[in-house]
């Protein structure tokens, strides 16, 4: 119907009692404000009830025996009720509020927990902006209708009471009734389908909107640099009119079946207006009953017309209901062969690939019958062109991916029966681009490890270049460094995350260094916090720098998923095959730059 709004891979379909039933877990925990309210809504049926019977037998008794003193107590008596009535109504709202908010509060945890658990593979393939509009803007909805829920439950409880009722006063009447009510019902029942889809729609276009705001906010420093505000501010546009179409259409379906079913209910009122007149009128059923009858029409039609037409409105929180669950139940691409996994107390650091497959996707192979091991403490530099396969070897160890075949052994043991957190807890990885968090450089460095003081994690950081580039920051190491430390230069930056390595003091090191030139200064500094950090772990590098190439135990020449070559950096050089073209093509022009660059920064 609309482009861009499909569904996601892992969306599913739930039928209304699957998600009603799980909704009612959700609920069980808070037994007692659910009985409460349900105490609230008795009391305010009652009095509901109550008022019009004390009406139809005041008419009656003044039509017999006038008395003012009867007319003021019933007043005062109709009075009362209606205080203890917006009493109950009140603190009914206010509990159901907190209900809900308690509620929603549980499922938004829940949504978060099961995303911030999926696989990187999963933020690879989905939108984060699309994935935060359902456990923020869908749990809002949700909550909504539960509120409206919580009204149709009251709606419901008056209908059986009211009929109830009715068939006190007239039974003939009350059947004729119930023989027109289905109609209404059965409408609203009709919409039911057609208000599912247009609301599903709707949550994928307001999804769309979400991820455009948040692709657009991150990247506004390169839509800067090259100019391209406007250009950025016309796809939101057009992305924001396809919402606007899609919810207005969302809004047309569902805005128009109250005005449907509130005709039809009219036409009943007339109907019964109609033949109860004529039981008045010849006796079957007093004045004072026939006015009863007709109020508490009003008051039967209105909740059950809500009911008709809710069931279409509801259809919107269970689509909100269909969305979260999905995001919770998506399967991970990584697998466990154990459960629950190994938990070593500290890996020795063996890495081994035996005859790994592995693809991103059918057409993309990127190992083929890859073999390789790498010795405790030992360090390997990965080298070769883009696409040779250097960032899924490191994905693979990683576990941020699953291999096809093969097998992938730490320890001596697969990869796949190691309990994944406390696996991962015995990494350290250093990104391209090091993800910073907007806090200070202090509880950047102790993010692994939070336990460690203000004095170890100084003592730590001026481990490297004897904290020269940490007196350089303005505050030391409470310097703020700003969302994804863009306060910091790329050196400063990498910097701070090899120190937050090397305070996790890792087993198995992975780094994908970046490729962002720096001053030899600095570069000296990466190279002492590299030193520090390879002299305890077995480490992985993909090597961009002439210095952590030279600095690895081996170095590992990949071409297409393929070892083509392997050695120290004499050794291969020595040979003179793809290494020594790599380094003549690219290490040997950075060595000659940061050589002059040294020289310049000395003789100024």
């Amino acid at each position: 119907m609309f482009m861009g709004l499909a569904a996601e891979k892992y969306d599913r379909h739930y039928s209304d009692r699957q998600l009603v039933r799980r909704m009612a877990a959700y609920f069980a925990p808070f037994r007692r404000q659910l009985a409460v309210l349900a105490v609230l809504l008795i009391t305010v049926t009652v009095i509901g009830l109550v008022s019009p019977l004390l009406i139809a037998r005041g008419i009656d008794l003044v039509g017999a025996q006038p008395s003012p003193e009867g007319i003021v107590a019933l007043c005062l008596v109709l009075l009362i009720l209606s205080v203890v009535s917006w009493f109950c109504q009140r603190l009914r709202r206010q509990v159901t509020v907190r209900l809900i908010a308690d509620v929603v509060g549980r499922m938004r945890e829940d949504a978060f927990n099961a995303t911030i658990r999926h696989d990187l593979s999963f933020f690879d393939e989905y939108q984060s902006g699309k994935v935060i509009s359902r456990i923020t803007n869908d749990t809002q909805e949700l909550s909504q209708v539960t509120l409206l829920l919580s009204d149709l439950i009251s709606q419901f409880t008056i209908i059986i009471a009211l009929i109830i009722a009715l068939f006190t006063i007239s039974w003939q009447l009350t059947l004729a009734l119930l023989v027109m009510a289905p109609i209404v019902v059965f409408l609203g029942w009709a919409f039911r389908q057609i208000a599912r889809m247009v609301t599903r729609t709707g949550f994928r276009a307001i999804a769309e909107v979400n991820s455009a705001i948040q692709e657009s906010v991150a990247g506004i420093r390169v839509a800067k640099s090259f100019r391209q505000e406007a250009a950025i501010y016309d796809r939101f546009r057009q992305i924001n009119q396809r919402s606007y179409a899609v919810n207005l259409r969302r809004g047309f379906v569902l805005s128009n079946v109250f005005p449907t079913l509130n005709a039809l209910s009219g036409i009943g009122t007339a109907i019964m207006a109609y033949l109860g007149g004529r039981a008045a009128l010849n006796g079957a059923v007093s004045v004072g009953a026939w006015y009863l009858f007709i109020i508490s029409l009003e008051q039967f039609w209105f909740p059950l017309t809500n009911i008709a037409s809710f069931w279409s409105q509801i259809q919107g929180g269970l689509s909100a209901c269909e969305r979260i669950f999905a995001l919770m139940d998506a399967q991970p691409a990584v697998r466990q062969v154990a459960s629950p996994g190994h938990r070593p107390t500290r890996l020795r650091g063996e890495i081994e690939f035996r005859r790994v497959d592995f693809r991103y996707n059918a057409q993309q192979q990127v190992l083929r019958d890859f073999s390789l091991r790498i010795a405790p403490g030992e360090s390997v530099a990965l080298v070769g062109h883009t696409g040779a396969g250097k960032s899924s070897i490191i994905k693979l160890i990683a576990r941020f991916y699953e291999f096809q075949d093969g097998e992938i052994l730490i320890d001596g043991r697969d990869i796949r029966s190691y309990d994944l957190t406390a696996y991962r807890r015995q990494l350290g990885i250093v990104s391209q681009v090091p993800f910073l968090f907007n806090d200070t450089v202090l509880n950047n460095i102790r993010y692994a490890r939070p336990e460690l003081s203000d004095a170890e994690v100084e003592a730590i950081a001026r481990q490297i270049g004897d904290g020269e580039w940490l007196d350089a920051l303005p505050a030391g190491l409470h310097t703020l460094v700003g969302e994804r430390g863009q306060r910091l230069s790329m050196g400063q930056r990498q910097l701070v995350a090899l120190a937050r390595v090397l305070a996790q003091r890792p087993p198995i090191f992975i780094l994908d260094e970046a490729t962002a030139s720096v001053d030899p200064f600095t570069e000296r500094q990466i190279q002492a916090a590299l030193d520090l950090i390879l002299a305890g772990s077995t480490s992985v590098l993909i090597a961009h720098r002439l210095s952590t190439v030279k600095a690895a135990d081996r170095i590992i020449v990949l071409d297409h998923g393929r070892i083509i070559e392997e050695g120290n950096h004499e050794t291969l050089m020595a040979r003179g095959g793809h290494y020594a073209a790599l380094y003549d093509t690219y290490f040997r022009h950075q060595s000659a730059d940061f050589n002059a660059e040294l020289y310049r920064k000395i003789k100024a």
